[in-house]
């Protein structure tokens, strides 16, 4: 793929690159269906003119944007090459990348066919890998590090992810068993007011955890693995007292941890095992005046060895488009008004949710 001064008298500053897709790929798989990638494109780059013809592609306009759209095609190329599809996500999460790499605003050298074609695990017939430049970051550190911290926004991951790396583990005999554990801990709602056995009031804090257990490994065979103890399910507080060899250890939601209870699990860490640490720090559902031990680890830990924090953003939700801009608008609405969560931060989110009700 070369790219060239336009063949007419150009405005300043403008060029044209011109594209070859290769025989072995068939125009749908770059264009989409319908031409629905083209369309991503062309409105992505709304100054630049982008014609198809056979199996050529050319673009007309900006420099700097024509060279973007190259390297964009280029990308998506490196991608087909490897046997999976083009989507519209994977287009708009290319651009997105390059441009931030443009701008100065990346710090790393990945591409976006790098972060795109990194399998986590497959599985039913879906792979598992991840969507964006942090989410890669994530992934590789889990794998570097004894003990990872992925904190950002729902949606973005985190916990998916980090069960994907521990069923590659578990697959791969890195480790022996697979803990997975959250705290029992829910806005507005304390397991002593539930109905039903102990084990009933806790299951549904945990279903989170199952349902992506569903996902990762055939359904048969998770009963057999919980029964010989090779996947254990349990509320935070069945944690206490105990040493953790061998094991690839999440803890989800953890924001709703006490500085106490943080501690209590980090140093549950035994010999070759491996801790993920997730959470979203804008939805802390602690009664008044409780601390949450996520918030104050990362000051704790930050630049001990071998622990590592990874930060995701809005710009990593990988559910509907519309989750990411809603927490775009909650982080503004704070950062005008001082509030947090839409509250006046030292106001509990459980006064508040039972006021008046």
């Amino acid at each position: 793929m070369t790219q060239t001064p336009t063949a007419h008298t150009p405005a300043q500053g403008q060029a044209k690159a011109h594209f070859t897709v290769p025989a072995q790929h068939p125009m749908v798989t770059v264009l989409g269906s319908g031409d629905s990638l083209l369309r991503v494109i062309e409105t992505a780059f709304p100054a630049a003119d982008i014609h198809v013809r056979g199996n050529e592609i050319s673009a007309v306009g900006d420099a700097a944007e024509v060279a973007l759209i190259q390297r964009l095609f280029d990308e998506m190329m490196l991608v087909l090459r490897t046997g999976q599809p083009m989507t519209e996500d994977a287009v708009e999460r290319s651009i997105a990348m390059l441009r931030a790499s443009e701008n100065g605003e990346g710090d790393g050298k990945e591409t976006p066919a790098e972060v795109l074609t990194q399998n986590i695990l497959s599985s039913r017939g879906r792979t598992i890998r991840p969507k964006t430049l942090n989410q890669k970051r994530y992934v590789d550190a889990i794998d570097k590090h004894t003990i990872v911290f992925g904190i950002g926004p729902a949606g973005t991951g985190k916990t998916y992810l980090a069960m994907a790396k521990a069923v590659q583990a578990l697959q791969s005999k890195q480790v022996n068993r697979i803990i997975l554990t959250r705290p029992a801990v829910e806005a507005g709602e304390r397991l002593g007011f539930l109905p039903g056995t102990l084990y009933e009031k806790i299951d549904p804090y945990l279903r989170p955890l199952y349902d992506a257990l569903h996902d990762m490994l055939d359904p048969d065979s998770i009963p057999r693995l919980m029964a010989a103890g090779t996947i254990e399910v349990a509320p935070l507080a069945y944690m206490r007292g105990r040493t953790l060899n061998d094991a690839f250890i999440i803890l989800d939601e953890a924001q709703n941890t006490s500085p106490e209870q943080m501690k209590m699990f980090l140093t549950r860490l035994g010999f070759e095992s491996k801790i993920v640490i997730t959470g979203d720090v804008t939805q802390v559902d602690l009664p008044d005046g409780t601390k949450s031990g996520l918030r104050q680890v990362q000051d704790i830990l930050d630049g001990v060895d071998d622990v590592h924090f990874s930060r995701l953003s809005s710009q990593d939700v990988v559910r509907h488009k519309l989750v990411g801009r809603i927490v775009d608008a909650y982080e503004k609405y704070d950062s005008s008004h001082g509030t947090q969560n839409g509250s006046h931060k030292g106001q509990g989110r459980n006064r508040s949710a039972h006021k008046g009700k």
